[in-house]
């Protein structure tokens, strides 16, 4: 069964008390290696990675679980995984969805966005922490989430200066980025409001992480935290890729608060400095540009 590493393959027997029949390739994101595997009467998928750090998947899980909760929009159900230190390959198996890509119609598009509203609304905390319990992963990144009482400061402290620090330390901040980035820092405090109330966002909501089963739309690959909700928006913006009608039937349904236009490219710099510590140069301008309204 080369599609699925044997170790994997003998931790699901253990686990689950049958033998995987067949594996099939799976794309699985630009992270992990993935297979649709039929074992006993079942399907699940299974993705996997050598090197993932310790706690990984676990923490895909603990997000996983925080969005079921909610019962806004749907997201798949874990079943076994393992990522401990001495996990020959950390993996993890959950339910199966068989998704379409037939999505892009304007009455699938507002279902997303009420749902995605509803997410926020139903999750939100007045006078509670930004942050979590515990810190998770963006991508392969280590994603710090300390409890903090201040928006604007948990965003500067725990989202911006963690990922220009891995920047700076990889070689990708030329002087004039990192002077930018700085003075934008200082900023932070002015744009973004405090009192704002926290709700759960899944954190790295780009198109690629939102599947579709009728009209049912379904969220993948969490990185959650108790944030403003705004950030959730701007993080939909940047790439674009969502069904028509998404946004309006969000706004329809929780309006945002003036200003929302003003606050989106700050907004926008925790997930492309991510992308610039995933990917490369390639993402540099685009944080050129993202501080560019906030160094007038």
């Amino acid at each position: 069964m080369s599609a699925l590493p044997k170790a994997v393959a003998a931790t699901l027997e253990d686990r689950l008390g049958v033998p995987p029949r067949a594996a099939q390739p799976m794309g699985g994101g630009m992270i992990n290696a993935a297979a649709r595997v039929e074992i006993g009467e079942e399907t699940i998928f299974v993705k996997w990675r050598d090197d993932a750090p310790p706690g990984f998947f676990e923490a895909e899980v603990d997000g996983l679980g925080r969005l079921a909760e909610v019962h806004a929009l749907r997201v798949p159900n874990p079943i076994v995984w393992s990522d401990a230190p001495a996990a020959a390959v950390p993996f993890l198996a959950m339910e199966f969805i068989e998704t379409r890509r037939s999505a892009h119609s304007a009455r699938i598009g507002a279902k997303f966005g009420r749902g995605l509203a509803e997410l926020h609304r139903r999750t939100r905390t007045p006078g509670g922490t930004f942050g979590l319990e515990r810190d998770n992963f963006i991508g392969l990144l280590d994603q710090r989430n300390t409890p903090t009482a201040s928006w604007p400061e948990f965003y500067r402290d725990h989202r911006l200066r963690p990922q220009i620090d891995l920047a700076k330390h990889s070689g990708r901040l030329p002087p004039q980025r990192e002077a930018a980035l700085m003075a934008v820092c200082e900023r932070v405090g002015d744009v973004l409001p405090q009192a704002v109330a926290p709700c759960l966002v899944h954190g790295d909501l780009w198109s690629g992480n939102l599947l579709f089963v009728g009209d049912d739309s379904v969220l993948v690959d969490p990185a959650v935290y108790r944030g403003d909700r705004e950030v959730e928006l701007a993080y939909m913006e940047l790439f674009g890729g969502f069904p028509p009608g998404a946004l309006e039937a969000y706004r329809q349904e929780y309006p945002l608060e003036k200003g929302y236009e003003r606050r989106r490219p700050l907004l926008q710099l925790y997930p492309l400095l991510v992308h610039l510590n995933h990917f490369g140069e390639e993402y540099g301008p685009h944080v050129d540009r993202a501080c560019e309204p906030y160094l007038r």
